[in-house]
């Protein structure tokens, strides 16, 4: 077995024969609840949420967030698109440095909670403000825990996420969901050998085409509103034409070839609290300079053109009510909006 050593991605894990990539999903799994029983209780201004808007599994947390109404609750700090071997690092804040918590690096945070910790340096990640040490980076849960265990500071109106009555199909779709697309472009574009390759990438477009088919006669992928199950699959279609069919060679076909995939991630792109947190210009930089034994040049390419995900989507007509019984989140505050630039919307 040989490792795969990017400790400062949520891309470390290690190739097992013959030549598949594994994925380290050894997290911290340290739960922030309602009752505190892992000795970390839900507390406003307590925890600090430090995402990456250039990683799917960060993006996820802050969809979540943005839909919840979670902003003075759970505050915010930004890692840059890019990362070196040692860790994510806050390149975006005034000299570098993360104003709340202090430290130029995440990896800070996750040595504060223990000095000798060896996996990789991931986000998300919630840290105690109080101690300066990483809570939980374990992404699966935080997002479920940020709906049904930070309900207290939920916005008026938030939707409910994760509906006690379809968690089962929920969890469900979301795990296949997980094994052959959000973590098969990965399989794919870090494959180690061809027969690897080959087979990660024939399960992905298998189950792209079963969600092709699911979502051909229903707006959402579970119910009839957005959940937890749609997040988790809009973060990986959101950079599927822009880094995953062409960095990752998930090329049977664009996601633009999908109708019904297309036209999903379309609705879901232009629903406030998606598309609002996508910045297709961080996405690139950090696939295209990070990933160098896949792109040695660090040359990052300029399309695709992304006006397409501004076309009318048309799926309003399978009905659905986006947020159920609540409402739209209200814009993203100025401090957190994408760059102007970085994306099709205005």
């Amino acid at each position: 077995m040989t490792e795969r050593s990017d400790s400062g991605s949520n891309e470390s894990g290690s190739y097992v024969e013959p030549g598949e990539f594994d994925r380290d999903t050894r997290y911290l799994t340290t739960r922030i609840t309602a009752d505190g029983r892992d000795g970390h209780p839900v507390e406003a201004g307590r925890y600090r949420l430090v995402a990456a808007r250039a990683c799917p599994w960060a993006n996820r947390a802050l969809i979540v967030r943005r839909l919840l109404g979670l902003e003075d609750a759970l505050s915010l700090g930004l890692c840059g698109p890019t990362h070196d071997r040692r860790s994510w690092t806050f390149d975006l804040d005034p000299g570098g440095v993360d104003p709340v918590l202090g430290i130029e690096r995440l990896q800070q945070a996750y040595f504060a909670r223990d000095p000798g910790y060896e996996r990789g340096i991931t986000v998300p990640a919630i840290v105690d403000v109080r101690t300066g040490e990483v809570v939980t980076n374990d992404f699966a849960q935080m997002t479920l825990d940020l709906s049904t265990e930070w309900t207290r500071f939920h916005r008026a109106g938030a939707p409910d996420l994760y509906p006690e009555a379809h968690r089962a199909e929920i969890d469900d779709v979301a795990d296949l969901v997980y094994r052959d697309v959000n973590n098969g472009v990965y399989r794919c574009g870090f494959a180690g050998s061809q027969d690897a390759y080959d087979a990660a990438f024939g399960r992905l477009f298998a189950r792209l085409d079963w969600l092709e088919d699911r979502l051909t006669t229903r707006r959402y992928l579970v119910g009839d509103t957005i959940t937890e199950a749609d997040v988790r699959l809009f973060t990986t279609l959101a950079r599927f034409d822009a880094v995953y069919h062409g960095h990752f060679k998930c090329n049977r076909g664009p996601l633009t070839s999908f109708p019904a995939l297309w036209g999903y991630a379309r609705d879901l792109f232009t629903t406030p609290g998606f598309g609002d947190t996508i910045d297709f210009v961080q996405i690139k930089q950090h696939y295209y300079l990070v990933h160098t034994d896949i792109n040695p040049t660090g040359i990052v390419p300029k399309g695709p053109d992304l006006s397409g995900w501004l076309v009318p989507h048309g799926r309003d007509a399978l009905g659905g009510r986006p947020f159920g019984d609540g409402t739209a989140p209200p814009p993203p505050r100025p401090a957190e909006q994408v760059p102007s630039g970085h994306s099709p919307l205005p």
